[in-house]
Order: C-alpha cells, then structure tokens, then sequence
C-alpha cells in the first residue's frame, strides 16, 4: 500500500475529480471571472472615458488657443488703426491749426498796416493843418497883410508839393 494506492486510478475516482474540477470551475467563474470581467470592464470604460475626456478638453483647449489668438490679432488691428486715425487725425487738426494762425496773423497784418496807412494819414493831414497854420503866419509877417483864404490855400498846396 504505498504507491499504488496513490495512482490507482478508478473510473469512479476520475469521474468524482472531473466533477469537483467541473463545479469548482463553475464556482470559480460565477463568483470569480464575472466579477473580475466587470471590474475589467468598468475600468476600460473609465480609462476609454478618461481618454474621450482628456481628448475633449485638448479640443476645447485648441479652440480657445485659436480664438485667443484671432481675438488677439484683432486687438492688435484695431489698435494700429485707433493709432493711425488719431495720427491723421492730429495732422489733420494741426494743419487746421496752423491755417487758422496764418490768417490770424495775416488778418492781424493786414490789420496793422490799415492802422499805420491811416495813422500816417492823420500825421499827414494834421501836418498839413500846422504847416498851413505856420505857413499863414509866416506869410502874414513877411507880407504883413491880410492873405484871402484862396491864395492862403494855393500857398499851402506849393509848399507841401516843395516839401514833398
């Protein structure tokens, strides 16, 4: 009874040890593989998710990256030309300005030279007045007479032709 008894093999024996292989097998994958399955199953759909997800926002971060930079080149458009508007803007505005000072100043020349024309006028006619009036009593001691009013006024006119 030594060996023998160990590998003396029955019909009985190898139909009870396929059984038990059999059921355990059946129990080991009810309670073992199903739950195993799913759990693998769960965590591929977690990780296909986690995948979908991670490729959704690096979509989304795409998008927002390409909106930024069109927003930003906009931007950056929109600057040039405030810029350039408000260059021609001031050189239009200057320009305006420096018009309106030269027809203040020519206005302000013009103005000037009619005051001066006009002061040399009344120097003149007021020169004339004392000219005449000396003139008169110039003549009046010299001739010691009375002169008539139209010789006094041909004598004013020779001496302020003379005098220039």
């Amino acid at each position: 009874m030594g060996f023998e008894s160990f590998v003396y093999i029955n019909g009985w024996n190898i139909f009870v040890t396929m059984c038990n292989t059999l059921i355990t097998f059946l129990i080991i994958k009810k309670f073992l593989f199903g739950p195993v399955r799913k759990m693998l199953a769960a965590r591929e759909e977690e990780v296909q998710t986690m995948y979908a997800n991670a490729e959704q926002a690096q979509s989304e971060a795409e998008n927002l990256r390409v909106e930024y930079t069109t927003r930003l080149s906009k931007a950056k458009e929109e600057a040039a030309e405030i810029v350039g508007s408000a260059t021609r803007r001031a050189t239009v505005r200057s320009e305006e300005i420096l018009k309106e000072s030269s027809q203040q100043a020519a206005a302000m020349m013009k103005k000037a030279e009619s005051t001066i024309e006009q002061e040399r006028k009344k120097a003149m006619n007021e020169l004339k007045d004392e000219v005449a009036s000396l003139s008169v009593m110039i003549a009046s001691k010299v001739v010691e007479r009375d002169v008539k009013q139209a010789d006094h006024d041909r004598f004013i006119e020779e001496f302020i032709d003379k005098v220039g």
